[in-house]
């Protein structure tokens, strides 16, 4: 795949994009939106979090050790799922290990049949390949796992009487809660299957657009974007499912109980 007609981008040309924030800065100023500060601190904390990232691949790319890479891919889904629990507003007490066991099983389930199956990338840890793989399938993941598990959670506090009605006149535990079950899933999965519809007409996907950009052949880019957007749906409904079956189990006992949530957040 050719990779070096591309156009780089200076650290002026970088420079020169932040007016793009500047100017949603002034729209929330002249607004009185007040939205002003979390643009400035979510732009800073991102500049800061990707250049941080790059010169930590580069050096992961030289060494190309294997326990390097798997230290790595954890720590970015420990992040993961810390990010998916912190945008739910309702807690239980394992739903940090709950969430990290989720998005662990899905993306390196996905991410290990597309490297040694289907691209067959040896050797098997190579970290130009299994980190912006990973990285995809978690993010659509991560997603997926956080909007599920907050509308279960939401769910279940709205629906409690009727649950515990179901509960007390004799319905099992999965009987009770398969409704909330079945939305809480469609929520989390509704986000992949709208962009799925739209992609290649109103959008084109990132990596699809950066291996452009590098010079590669739009056909063979469209074919890599092709796998990962099935890996990134695969990814998201095995991590969803995980997520909202492991709080059902959570907060459902074995004898049909519904057990009480902690207070709402926020």
């Amino acid at each position: 795949m050719e990779t070096t007609n591309y156009i780089q981008i200076s650290y002026g040309q970088l420079a020169l994009a932040t007016l793009f924030i500047l100017i949603n800065i002034g729209l929330s100023l002249s607004l009185r939106l007040g939205l002003e500060q979390s643009l400035g601190i979510a732009s800073l904390r991102m500049v800061v979090q990707l250049l941080l990232v790059g010169y930590i691949l580069e050096w992961v790319f030289t060494l190309s050790n294997p326990i390097l890479v798997i230290l790595l891919a954890l720590g970015m889904t420990v992040i993961a799922g810390v990010s998916s629990v912190n945008r739910t507003r309702r807690r239980f007490s394992s739903i940090y290990w709950n969430n990290f066991i989720s998005l662990l099983s899905g993306s390196f389930l996905v991410t290990g049949i597309v490297l040694g199956g289907i691209l067959r990338v040896q050797p098997w840890y190579e970290p130009q390949y299994l980190i912006p793989l990973l990285g995809m399938v978690l993010g659509n993941a991560l997603t997926g796992t956080s909007l599920s598990l907050d509308r279960f959670m939401e769910d279940l506090t709205n629906r409690r009487q009727e649950i515990e009605a179901l509960l007390t006149l004799g319905a099992t535990r999965w009987e009770a809660a398969h409704q909330t079950i079945k939305e809480a899933l469609r929520t989390g999965m509704i986000p992949t299957i709208n962009s799925m519809m739209v992609m290649g007409l109103v959008s084109l996907p990132g990596m699809m657009t950066g291996q452009i950009l590098a010079g590669a052949s739009p056909n063979d880019a469209i074919r890599y974007q092709i796998v990962i957007i099935f890996a990134q749906a695969s990814g998201v409904a095995i991590a969803t499912i995980g997520v909202v079956i492991l709080a059902f189990l959570a907060l459902f006992n074995r004898n049909h109980q519904f057990t009480h949530l902690l207070s709402k957040l926020g």
